[in-house]
């Protein structure tokens, strides 16, 4: 809550404040044994949670710097960089999202917790995610970032639905259970039709 607003983070402040490496060796500490005996709800609040510090740590310790990608030379190359100790390991953040994350759990609306440290991103919360509020908090960032018009939205007269590219890129996983239509409408109330054109938006 100090150092993010509006998604938002301080980075120049965040970088003096010696909390985070605290907190980020306490989640190193976390051994693959301890993980294996967390419930659905700690396992999903832990991996999140270590994601988005760790992609702060990754951001600061290349500050300060225009962009993520231009840690690296080739393209995503940051989230391919071992930087970071994680459950007995050295891990990435790509590791994170798509071994741990995208492959234990079906549960497409991590994509709307994670966060890559860009615009293009959905907000990075000001708080931790917590077993206790774990639906809840998901289901917030799922609504928040839909209701993103600079990102998604749906113009009725034109029939066209506005998605953000994470919706392609990610596709398999919003549309497991239907279309990614059926997926997004419980965002808004007005009824967008079957038949609707999608195209999908910048990513900044």
């Amino acid at each position: 809550k100090k150092y993010v607003a509006n998604g938002k983070v301080a980075y120049t402040e965040l970088a003096k404040d010696s909390s985070l490496k605290s907190y980020l060796d306490s989640l190193s500490s976390i051994q693959l044994a301890d993980y294996n005996g967390y419930s659905k709800e700690q396992k999903l609040s832990f991996l999140i949670n270590a994601y988005n510090a760790f992609t702060l740590k990754l951001i600061l310790d290349h500050y300060p710097i225009k962009s993520i990608r231009k840690i690296g030379f080739l393209p995503g190359a940051a989230r391919k960089k071992k930087f970071f100790k994680l459950l007995g390991e050295e891990r990435n953040l790509d590791w994170i999202e798509h071994e741990k994350l995208r492959k234990d759990f079906d549960e497409p609306r991590i994509h709307f917790t994670i966060v890559c440290a860009s615009i293009g991103c959905p907000l990075l919360a000001n708080e931790a995610y917590t077993p206790e509020k774990i639906e809840r908090q998901m289901q917030t960032a799922y609504l928040l970032f839909l209701n993103d018009a600079s990102k998604n939205r749906y113009e009725v007269a034109a029939n066209t639905l506005y998605l953000s590219p994470i919706f392609d890129w990610f596709k398999v996983d919003f549309t497991r259970k239907g279309s990614l239509i059926q997926f997004v409408q419980p965002a808004y109330k007005i009824n967008i039709r079957e038949d609707a054109k999608i195209l999908y938006t910048d990513y900044d």
